[in-house]
């Protein structure tokens, strides 16, 4: 319903553009966007299955690669079917109800995958610094705790973003989001009244989450660095390390994706938007796809089943 001033008062459809500035390509974009995504699920699936299956993996450090394999397949889908929606089908349109879904599950998920990572640097500091509590530590009642406490400290600090949108802001000065998903600040930016206290709850909302996880995951990992250098045996530091290497690179590019992304969103004015949209999508896109490179590259256990699964299904081939 249009209002005298031509704002639009609570609409039920908006439309998502895409990436503003790249229409014309966005065709060929969705391609290496549209194989991301299957590697991502391919590659998480099969380290979901493996993990499920071969119960020598069935330990904490394996159980939390579990969870974030199921979380990045979860993520990755939240966004790519839609994307590729308006990128192939020019269907762009989306309901405001589902947009304010998608914008709470992808951010829900996003904090999830930061709480499995804060969980797998504890699981290495315990296994590293105190070998000897680790298996009493880390019992199956605390992994069941971790995995609901990190879904619902996201899911639940979540929604109070949604309640503020949808029962605060009536009055949109336009339906048109510029983007390829519905973002929280893309959706805040629509209304025509004071959304300060949104902004304000958002940047709440990510610095509690992940400002919280870097801290705990940074101090974590420098206590670690600090007992495996007192190592006497060089072998013995060597191999301690070799296990965090992969929890490292997957802790960098995930918070390092983040930051970049937060940062050109928020003060990167002078860049253009279809840059701010492309570091959006990569930010979701990237860490699926490469976890499970990373784990099934530095991971001695999980390369050597991937190895045998390939094996054996190539010896049965002929």
């Amino acid at each position: 319903m249009l209002i005298p001033n031509g704002s639009v008062f609570t609409p039920a459809l908006l439309t998502l553009t895409g990436i503003p500035g790249l229409e014309s390509v966005q065709r060929w974009i969705g391609i290496p966007f549209c194989v991301m995504y299957f590697m991502a699920v391919i590659g998480n699936s099969l380290i979901l299955g493996i993990i499920k299956y071969e119960h020598s993996l069935h330990k904490p450090m394996y159980i939390f690669l579990a969870m974030l394999g199921a979380t990045d397949i979860a993520l990755s889908t939240c966004i790519l079917p839609k994307m590729l929606g308006i990128f192939w089908f020019h269907l762009p349109e989306i309901s405001f109800v589902a947009c304010l879904l998608q914008m709470w599950l992808i951010h829900s998920l996003q904090a999830t995958e930061s709480g499995i990572l804060l969980a797998m640097a504890l699981d290495r500091y315990v296994a590293i610094c105190h070998p000897l509590r680790h298996t009493t530590f880390f019992s199956q009642q605390l992994l069941t705790h971790i995995a609901v406490g990190v879904t619902l400290r996201g899911a639940i600090l979540g929604a109070p973003c949604l309640i503020l949108i949808k029962c605060r802001l009536k009055l949109f000065r336009t339906t048109v989001i510029s983007h390829t998903y519905c973002e929280h600040m893309a959706i805040v930016k629509l209304a025509t009244e004071d959304v300060r206290i949104n902004k304000m709850y958002g940047l709440f909302v990510a610095f509690s989450i992940l400002g919280f996880d870097i801290i705990f995951i940074t101090l974590s990992y420098i206590q670690i660095f600090i007992t495996v250098f007192q190592l006497p045996q060089k072998e013995a530091r060597f191999k301690a390390f070799n296990t965090c290497i992969a929890h490292i690179c997957v802790f960098l590019q995930f918070y390092l994706l983040a930051f970049f992304s937060f940062f050109t969103h928020r003060f990167g004015a002078h860049i253009p938007p279809y840059v701010h949209i492309l570091l959006s999508n990569l930010y979701l896109l990237v860490p699926p796809v490469l976890n499970p490179i990373v784990y099934g590259v530095k991971t001695k256990q999980i390369r050597d089943h991937v190895l045998k699964l390939l094996f054996s299904k190539k010896f049965l081939n002929h």
